[in-house]
């Protein structure tokens, strides 16, 4: 064992690693919030009750009147869609605002309301806290849609790194829940995730020979997050684990966005084929010559993979003929 996996360790360093972040996410967000400015954004902050406590959202609405509070309310008819977003980090980082441009795009070329969600970190709240709470929040957003000006019915989740492995561990217990209260998934959306923190990160091979994510990452943010290497094994953190062989047959359908020289491709691709058993994969795509988190340096591939997602969830949002996207293995 390193010495950075050590979970008291570790906690110290996540706590170090929270400060020393703080001021650099500000300075990247304030060049983010510049990206796309066909997609100026019409936001609000609402607060969600859950049993770990408040979240903050931020809430994205397409139309032009959604900043505006007392505008008149869309009728049931007209309320669009609502996808609910959880932002990256290593379950350890809150950097919620860093996925602007995403939630941006999302609501203009996907039509819906997109729930940014500033939900509960780890070495504060250690696993199961997390994906808990973002269960939690999920099930509010598809029961509170009228108040707010989205049609919970008609709902996606979907996230990048941690926050895609959050957006699987929302499917997950809304498949395993199997009662009226669950909420329908219409799409999970997993942008390169994080789905296999029981195997050893020097043990996952890359295509490049240094690739962004590094062994002493992982064991700052999985010591944290699992200080118990024994739950690793959870399904609710590693689903793409040999040893979780469950039937998934019934789970949200799923767009699987995994990128070519991420340490994390392979337990993506595992996770892909094995929706794909179970007969929920929509679609895989695999992004050439990227790295995780590609999107925040490459506003052009990001424009496309965004792209991609956005028409997944429009066409999970619209049901009709001729809505199934077609599955794009690598």
């Amino acid at each position: 064992m390193s010495f950075l996996a050590r979970p008291a360790m570790a906690s110290l360093a996540a706590r170090a690693m929270q400060r020393l972040t703080a001021l650099a996410d500000r300075r990247i967000a304030s060049s983010l919030l510049g990206r796309y400015p066909e997609y100026p954004g019409n936001t609000r902050e609402l607060t969600v009750p859950t049993s770990f406590g408040p979240a903050r959202a931020v809430v994205y609405l397409p139309g032009p009147d959604a900043a505006t509070d007392t505008a008149p309310g869309p009728t049931p008819d007209s309320a669009p869609p609502v996808h609910v977003n959880f932002h990256g980090g290593g379950y350890v980082l809150p950097p919620i605002q860093l996925d602007d441009p995403l939630c941006r795009f999302l609501a203009a070329e996907a039509g819906v309301a997109v729930v940014n969600v500033d939900y509960v970190v780890a070495p504060q709240h250690p696993f199961p806290a997390s994906p808990r709470q973002a269960y939690e929040i999920v099930r509010w957003v598809a029961g509170h849609g009228a108040e707010h000006g989205w049609d919970g019915d008609r709902l996606t989740v979907g996230g990048q790194s941690a926050g895609g492995g959050l957006a699987a561990a929302v499917a997950r217990q809304a498949l395993e829940a199997g009662d009226v209260e669950a909420p329908s998934i219409a799409l999970q959306v997993l942008h390169y995730p994080p789905l296999d923190l029981a195997t050893d990160a020097r043990d996952k091979r890359a295509a490049i020979a240094k690739p962004m994510l590094r062994p002493w990452m992982a064991d700052v943010f999985d010591s944290a997050y699992v200080p118990d290497p024994r739950r690793r094994t959870d399904p609710l953190v590693s689903p793409a684990h040999p040893s979780d062989t469950a039937d998934l047959t019934g789970i949200a359908p799923a767009f699987v966005v995994t990128a070519e020289y991420d340490l994390l491709r392979a337990e993506g691709v595992r996770y892909a084929e094995r929706l794909r058993e179970a007969g929920a994969l929509l679609d895989h795509y695999d992004v050439p010559g990227a790295d995780h988190g590609y999107d925040q340096k490459d506003a052009e591939t990001a424009r496309d993979v965004y792209a991609l997602i956005a028409a997944h969830v429009r066409r999970a949002t619209t049901p009709g003929p001729g809505n199934t996207p077609r599955e794009n293995q690598p």
